[in-house]
């Protein structure tokens, strides 16, 4: 039930009164979501948002939805109380279309930063996780400028791009669920929104062996003055360190510190027009970890497994060593890595296989360390006979398959380009476990059509066939 009062709506104290940032909702509005999906990421959302005062001074909302082109649904100002939101996100449209994320985050780039507010702010990203294209910069690029981006995915999402955009820590940033178990993270999404933009805070976002990343809301502006920050340990082993932060950060990288030391920070802002109250925190540094010391494997198909491992150390990391074969006797492959990779796929495996992986890290002081891990590709048991009946402006395309738990058939195919343009233009859409068929229309010539079958953990060997009817309208 969607609240119908003219009031704001009731909630913790904690949220309604302590509460200051701007949250834009980046929501995978593509095809390749179903519309029962779309849906309930509506649903979720407006439960997830409901105990929050809005409007300038509180929290402001606004909604961006990623499809062919970005769509800007409302704005951060539209809406200055819970009854405006709500009928808002009751009116949204499923634009289905194409999922052209990179464009939307540049929407979404434009809208966060272009205002002066120093204010938390933050990237709440809704997808499906389906072929989110090349976010990693302009991820990194939001970051940068302060945005905290924290994401929902369905289990079908690509986790290691889903990983890399995520604003750390993972575990409160960064969530896979089940659609019709989205109901389960609301609580802990908004616990960790609370944490971002609650008012007058030092809070530690990062922490590893070796450093720590510090957020607080700024309350300063640029030429306004400046932020004095000193650090040290609770033992004081070492001496104090003092640094100036400029007037217009929000966030500060403390390097250099010791493994398994309980630090004490302060933050100051320093200003000739008021005076403000120093802020403190207190973190411990975790143990000191050489890469790689976790291993895993996902992405297992009958042809092909991905390994990943951790944590990623490319400053004290040369180059990572990957080496598998056929356990026991097999031919030893090896695959050479940079540091800045913390995953690779291995293909052209035998299906039903079990094989032996490791993967060793040279570090820079010359020290070799190596993990292990056995993994098995699949029986390779999932057939797919694809076959095609053309007419003048379709492509029927139908299928078969012999395995029980599918979740569903990834159909992706190469559209007709109306401009002239050399660059290609792809679609995709999801089809449920019982689709044996699917007609494609706008078709380029000589298209080539693709057709996945979709497991629990992702996308599987697929089979695809070229349509080779060049008289497409």
């Amino acid at each position: 039930m969607f609240p119908r009062s003219n009031v704001q709506v009731a909630g913790p104290a904690a949220v309604l009164n302590c509460c200051e940032g701007d949250i834009l909702l980046l929501l995978d509005s593509s095809g390749s979501l179903t519309i029962y999906e779309f849906s309930r990421l509506l649903l979720f959302t407006a439960d997830l948002l409901r105990p929050f005062s809005l409007g300038r001074g509180h929290v402001r909302v606004g909604l961006l939805q990623v499809g062919t082109s970005p769509n800007l649904e409302f704005s951060l100002n539209a809406h200055s109380s819970q009854e405006g939101l709500q009928k808002a996100l009751r009116r949204v449209s499923h634009l289905q279309g194409d999922t052209n994320t990179v464009a939307a985050l540049r929407v979404a780039q434009r809208l966060l930063t272009e205002t002066e507010d120093k204010v938390p702010k933050i990237l709440l990203w809704l997808t499906d996780g389906a072929q989110p294209g090349d976010v990693d910069r302009p991820m990194t690029e939001l970051e940068a400028q302060g945005v905290s981006v924290l994401i929902v995915s369905s289990v079908h999402g690509n986790y290691q791009v889903l990983q890399r955009a995520a604003t750390p820590p993972l575990e409160s940033h960064l969530y896979t669920v089940d659609i019709d178990n989205i109901d389960n993270i609301t609580e802990d999404l908004r616990e960790a929104i609370i944490k971002i933009i609650c008012a007058e805070r030092l809070q530690v976002v990062h922490v590893t062996s070796h450093s720590a990343v510090l957020q607080w809301r700024p309350v300063l502006r640029s030429g306004s003055g400046y932020y004095e920050l000193w650090y040290n340990s609770m033992l004081k082993t070492e001496p104090e360190t003092r640094r100036i932060v400029a007037g217009d950060s929000s966030r500060v990288e403390l390097t250099d510190l010791q493994p398994e030391t309980t630090y004490t920070v302060s933050l100051r802002p320093e200003s000739n027009q008021r005076l403000f109250d120093t802020l403190s925190v207190t973190f411990t540094t975790l143990y000191d970890v050489l890469s790689p010391a976790v291993l895993s494997v996902s992405d297992s198909g009958p042809h092909q497994i991905r390994v990943s491992w951790g944590p990623l150390q490319p400053a004290r990391v040369q180059r990572y060593t990957v080496e598998y074969g056929a356990f026991p006797s097999g031919r030893v492959q090896t695959v050479t890595l940079q540091s800045q990779k913390n995953s690779t796929l291995l293909s052209g495996l035998q299906p039903g296989t079990q094989y032996l992986v490791t993967v060793s890290a040279l570090h820079v002081n010359g020290r070799e360390i190596a993990m292990s891990v056995r993994a098995c590709t699949e029986e390779g048991t999932v057939r797919l006979y694809l076959s095609s009946v053309i007419s003048d402006i379709s492509v029927q395309v139908a299928w078969k398959a012999y395995q029980e738990g599918l979740k569903g058939y990834w159909v992706k195919w190469e559209r007709k380009n109306s401009h002239t343009s050399s660059s290609k233009s792809f679609s995709s859409v999801h089809l449920s476990p019982t689709s044996r068929s699917t007609r494609l229309t706008h078709l380029a010539p000589r298209s080539r059509v693709c057709v996945s079958p979709v497991y629990t953990w992702g996308r599987g060997d697929g089979l695809c066939c070229n349509a080779l009817h060049t008289g497409y309208n």
